[in-house]
């Protein structure tokens, strides 16, 4: 019998708490205040109990929360920012806007994850940071690159956008650096309605830049004493939001069970599943595996009313916005072969058991072809 099984289905989600949901909304438009109101201040305060930081402002998404923690230390143009090519665009494009430049560093091959013992060959007298992505739920190697960091006097950027909740020798993604970047797009961990994001610090003075940042530049009513921009999360995503963070470790350890029991039906195979390190660390903001006919296998599971998704089939540096770095093919051999192979099965707290028994199957039919 055929199923069909999405990557992510939301409004499962949505059943199991819509009454909860309709009950902030309403309090919001009871309110009135929809524009840095007090849902979005009780929002904040949550997060930073939550993360375990002093601070944390919301912003209108993942990608302004990337451009505002650039921008609050300082990167101007020329500079430099250490980054990975094996992600979505937002990581870099953010750099290229301020005018500075991303260096890009391979990746290790059984995390994704920026390779972090490659880092400090790239640094130079123009590097100002380094902005490791946490890909797919797991945590980079924090513990070098803040090393590397120190050494070089640079600034660390996370970004945060799948890992809300993941956490690395016991302190959460968002508080193990400078400043941590969070989004909340409808299919992220911790998810919105729509788009937001929020960033995280330790450090009184980015948080202040942060703020004045994301308001224009504005310190003071209508004095803007820097360039800024107008970044804000609004009251109603934020109402949502603090009603989905009750449920953020059940949905994140569903997940996680969600990804044992992948492992589980596929371990006498030849697909390369995440390993016991990814899943004791990750959140599993997506399951992806490599296989050698990934293409084919994408059609294959699509026939039989699976989606998959392959996150990324073009490295960045092979993109065309971004040829003008210079960057060849060949240059990152683990980024290019991983982007080959790569491909993500349907993940989502409430992905059934049958469903991942039903995926597991069609799987293993098309390895006997």
């Amino acid at each position: 019998m055929k199923m069909k099984v999405p990557i992510i289905d939301v409004k499962r989600q949505l059943n199991d708490i819509k009454s909860e949901i309709d009950l902030a909304v309403s309090e919001v438009l009871k309110s009135g205040q929809f524009i840095l109101g007090p849902a979005v201040k009780k929002f904040e305060n949550e997060v930073c109990k939550y993360i375990g930081v002093s601070h944390s402002i919301g912003c209108a998404s993942g990608t302004d929360a990337l451009m505002l923690a650039l921008m609050s230390i300082g990167i101007n143009p020329g500079d430099e920012v250490i980054t990975t090519p094996f992600t979505f665009v937002a990581s870099v494009e953010v750099i290229a806007l301020l005018y500075a430049k991303p260096v890009f560093i391979d990746i290790d091959p059984k995390t994704y994850n920026i390779d972090a013992e490659k880092i400090k060959n790239a640094v130079t007298e123009k590097t100002k940071a380094i902005l490791p992505v946490h890909l797919f739920g797991r945590c980079a190697d924090m513990d070098k690159i803040n090393s590397i960091a120190k050494n070089n006097g640079l600034k660390v950027i996370e970004d945060c956008a799948q890992s809300f909740g993941a956490e690395y020798k016991g302190k959460k993604a968002g508080a193990l650096s400078d400043v941590g970047c969070f989004s909340f797009y409808p299919t992220k961990n911790l998810n919105a309605f729509g788009d937001g994001g929020i960033v995280t610090a330790n450090s009184d003075e980015i948080a202040e830049n942060l703020k004045i940042i994301a308001s224009h530049g504005l310190k003071e009513k209508y004095n803007s004493i820097r360039i800024g921009v107008n970044s804000r999360l609004d009251s109603i995503q934020a109402a949502c939001l603090s009603v989905k963070l009750k449920y953020i470790d059940k949905w994140n350890n569903q997940r996680v069970q969600n990804a044992k029991l992948y492992n589980q039906y596929l371990k006498d195979t030849d697909i390369i599943t995440p390993s016991e390190n990814d899943i004791k660390n990750s959140v599993f903001h997506q399951y992806s595996i490599r296989v050698k006919n990934r293409d084919g296998l994408k059609k294959y599971l699509s026939s039989k009313g699976i989606t998959t998704m392959i996150y990324y089939p073009i490295p960045l540096h092979l993109q065309d916005a971004y040829k003008y770095m210079g960057y060849n093919e060949g240059d990152f051999p683990v980024t290019e072969n991983i982007s080959n192979e790569i491909i993500s099965l349907p993940m989502f707290p409430e992905l059934r058991e049958d469903e991942i028994k039903y995926i597991t199957d069609k799987i293993k039919t098309f390895l006997k072809k």
